[in-house]
């Protein structure tokens, strides 16, 4: 049996609490490594090591901070095979499903190789007399990211690239489910040149994420999960005095126009509803076609196509469209949200929910499910799924569609797909969701823009990377400097003024 580590310090290093979590093989139901599940002790030795290492990496030219990260993009380029058959080994995602998690975290580090640009201040000369005042970002020290399972190498990439190289130490507590891609992640950071003991990864549960909370020399926290667990955090952070940024769940809307392009909707609706299994934040999970004709014309054409989608394990080739759940308690999950909106009275057009593979009977498959006349009181709709599940939702007119995504309690990302300029218009500037895709599916931002959600989808008024990731994880100051030109006589006890 394969047993992972901890990376403290630039080295591996073995779980000292006598407990573990197993990481399975999703596709086989397999345990295939354990990894260890640190306690409060061995959080505090990374977060001392992490401090200590960070003064001088804070003191660092941030050009020098930058030459790492430029390296550390040719490693993941040199290691990007390598990279996505471990993800997909522990996640179940298609290989090139895999490599667009790298490559979407790539990205962030790409930008910031900008971190000379992006730390500069402001200056103002002659504000008063003889006065000059100027601002400073600096790192905050000692911060962490806590790191969902469904993207193993574009989320904590997301959260330790433009950290570090604002100049602070990070620990990184990823998913127990599959840890292996942010080890080597480390790993490869620590190859780039970045000096022991500013990347850690530390491995656990709900204790060493309680430890993070609660320690008092880690600045501020980075989160992405469930939304339940996204308030908890964000509550007991704030409440510790840390900086907290939370992301939690989401139900995605796409509404589709009577003038929309129906085929382009449904290349859009396959990809963005069943990708990855539907285990992503950014899934469109709820379809809102607007008029009974366009409604059947988009069911007539969706089913087909997902009765005809490939599922199976990575290793069965890059023609696979999805693979499994990432564990059993997902998959029964999924299956009992599957079968409460039969039971709610919803049309499940085509069901998947007795696929099984051949020789892969134990792993956890759900093969793809439509359902139709999906009303706003059933729990398919209300509750994140996390699944290849997609929900017709009717509306008649574009203000009944509109209701759907502006009244859902999430508000993470929606689209519309319509050939009107104005109507498309008029849809961007209304709705209270924080990423809109027009005539896009899955609207996730590029690197050099922010990634957010609005209401129960984010937690925190500053979005990951982007500009707003070197905002998060550096703070401002400002000095106000006064160079007399001759001796004065005698103090002022009056405030300055212009």
């Amino acid at each position: 049996m394969n047993e992972l580590t901890h990376y403290i310090g630039g080295k591996h290093v073995k779980g000292q609490s006598d407990r573990f979590a197993d990481v399975m093989n999703p596709a086989t139901g397999e345990v295939q490594a354990k990894v260890p599940l640190a306690s409060s002790e061995e959080l505090a030795h990374a977060v001392e090591v992490a401090a200590k290492a960070q003064v001088g990496w804070g003191a660092t030219n941030p050009q020098k901070r930058a030459r790492v990260l430029m390296k550390f993009v040719q490693l993941l380029h040199r290691d990007m095979d390598k990279l996505a058959e471990a993800l997909s080994r522990e996640h179940g995602k298609t290989i090139p499903d895999a490599k667009g998690d790298v490559i979407r975290g790539l990205e962030v580090a790409e930008f910031c190789f900008g971190a000379p640009h992006l730390l500069k201040g402001e200056f103002t000369e002659g504000a008063g007399p003889g006065i000059d005042m100027y601002s400073l970002r600096q790192p905050l020290g000692v911060v962490a990211g806590i790191t969902p399972f469904n993207f193993p190498a574009m989320i904590p990439m997301w959260k330790f690239c433009p950290a570090i190289a604002a100049g602070n130490a990070f620990i990184l507590k990823p998913s127990e489910r599959d840890p292996s891609v942010p080890l080597m992640l480390a790993e490869l950071m620590t190859e780039a040149g970045l000096p022991d003991g500013i990347l850690n990864v530390v491995n656990g549960d709900k204790g060493a994420v309680d430890a993070i909370l609660d320690h008092p020399e880690i600045m501020a926290i980075g989160f992405v999960g469930s939304t339940p667990i996204a308030e908890y955090i964000y509550g007991r952070g704030c409440a510790n005095g840390k900086r907290v940024q939370c992301f939690g769940g989401a139900k995605n809307h796409m509404i589709i126009m009577p003038d929309a392009d129906m085929d382009q909707a449904v290349d859009a609706l396959i990809g963005a509803g069943y990708g990855a299994a539907g285990e992503r934040c950014m899934a469109i999970s709820v379809a809102v076609p607007v008029g009974e004709k366009t409604a059947d014309l988009l069911i007539e054409k969706l089913a087909p196509r997902v009765e005809a989608l490939k599922i199976g394990p990575y290793t069965d080739g890059n023609d696979v469209d999805f693979g499994p759940l990432v564990t059993k308690e997902a998959r029964n999950r999924v299956l009992g949200l599957i079968n409460s909106g039969v039971e709610q009275g919803a049309k499940l057009v085509v069901d998947g929910r007795d696929f099984s593979m051949q020789g892969y009977e134990d792993g956890y498959f759900v093969g793809g499910c439509l359902f139709d006349n999906v009303t706003r009181d059933m729990d398919i709709y209300q509750q994140e799924i996390f699944g290849p599940v997609l929900s017709v939702v009717r509306a008649p007119t574009y203000a009944e569609a509109l209701r759907y995504p502006m009244e859902h309690e999430y508000g993470n990302g929606t689209a519309i797909f319509t050939r009107d300029g104005d109507t498309a218009r008029d849809f961007v500037s209304r709705i209270n969701i924080g990423m809109v895709g027009v005539n896009v599916p899955i609207p996730v931002p590029l690197a050099y823009h922010t990634f957010g959600g609005w209401k129960k989808s984010g937690f925190g008024d500053l979005n990951q990377h982007g500009p707003d990731g070197f905002r998060f994880y550096t703070r401002t100051k400002t000095v106000t400097a006064r160079w007399p030109s001759g001796i004065k006589e005698g103090a002022e006890f009056v405030i300055p003024t212009m």
